[in-house]
């Protein structure tokens, strides 16, 4: 995907949110490298399946070198080349590079309002072989960032939300990047047990102690029936990294213990791929 448009019309968010998305993102490629980089992502060596970069009028010579490398690469074979066109009204532009206080790359001596003008009329040729034109103009930055998810989502594009189910102890501290933490340590614990107090949750012994209890299949089920009703929500939100944090007092056994169930019993939740980390055990 090759992203362009207008100076301050939202590229650098947009290559944010497709890396977001799970793309390989490039900013400010040079266009004489386009093809080259094509070829190298195409081989499997490299394996880049899905590429994204910006290209536009900070590079002298753009303008006039563009248009026939992208329809270079548009021949290159295995690459299915796709090229989005960023645009604002002039007030919108005006005002984004009057709250950056940037100058405009075409009139870094003159007026903003000047550059938008010559950069609106450069790029028209471009514009025109653009396979989407995208006004941002009334478009917030998540909105934009929706934008892209929907559009990868029509194509089948987008990158699965990564769940990081990390188990700790709450005498060591709560992970400070944690998103949601629950507390384990209202569960039967295994440290009062001399011959478990050794091991840790991932021990079938541990396992079997923990679930002879009922109020530790309870929670199980409750905690997978709720994560199950939230993560969805949390992908349709545009969500890329969430983690859930389990907590009991060292980190040893009972939030190992249950982090390691959580993900068996979520592993097939659509557009989630789950990880499991044991901070403390």
């Amino acid at each position: 995907m090759v992203v362009t448009g207008l100076s301050g019309s939202g590229k650098t968010h947009a290559i944010h949110a497709l890396e977001d998305l799970g793309y390989f993102c490039v900013d400010n490629l040079p266009t004489q490298l386009i093809p080259t980089f094509a070829e190298l992502c195409t081989r499997g060596e490299a394996g880049l399946e899905r590429v994204a970069i910006v290209v536009d009028v900070r590079e002298r010579g753009f303008l006039t070198h563009f248009p026939p490398i992208y329809r270079k690469l548009r021949s290159v074979p295995g690459v299915d080349a796709k090229l989005i066109f960023l645009e604002a009204n002039r007030s919108a532009l005006v005002r984004r590079f009057s709250e950056t206080r940037r100058p405009h790359p075409l009139a870094p001596d003159r007026s903003v309002a000047e550059g938008i003008d010559e950069e609106r009329t450069k790029m028209l040729a471009i514009r025109a072989i653009a396979d989407v034109i995208l006004d941002t103009s009334n478009l917030t930055v998540h909105e934009l960032r929706d934008v892209f998810g929907n559009m990868m989502r029509s194509e089948g594009g987008r990158a699965d939300m990564v769940v990081n189910l990390l188990s700790f102890g709450f005498k060591h501290g709560a992970p400070a990047e944690a998103d949601l933490v629950f507390d384990v340590r209202c569960l039967p614990n295994p440290h009062f047990v001399d011959r478990l107090r050794h091991l840790t949750g991932r021990d079938p012994k541990v396992v079997r102690f923990m679930r002879k209890h009922q109020v530790t299949k309870d929670f199980i089920d409750r905690l997978t029936q709720f994560l199950k009703f939230a993560l969805p929500h949390y992908v349709s939100e545009g969500k890329s990294y969430l983690t859930v944090a389990i907590g009991c007092t060292g980190g040893q056994h009972r939030s190992v213990m249950i982090a390691e169930a959580l993900k068996r019993s979520l592993d097939h939740t659509p557009g989630v791929r789950m990880r499991v980390k044991h901070r403390d055990g």
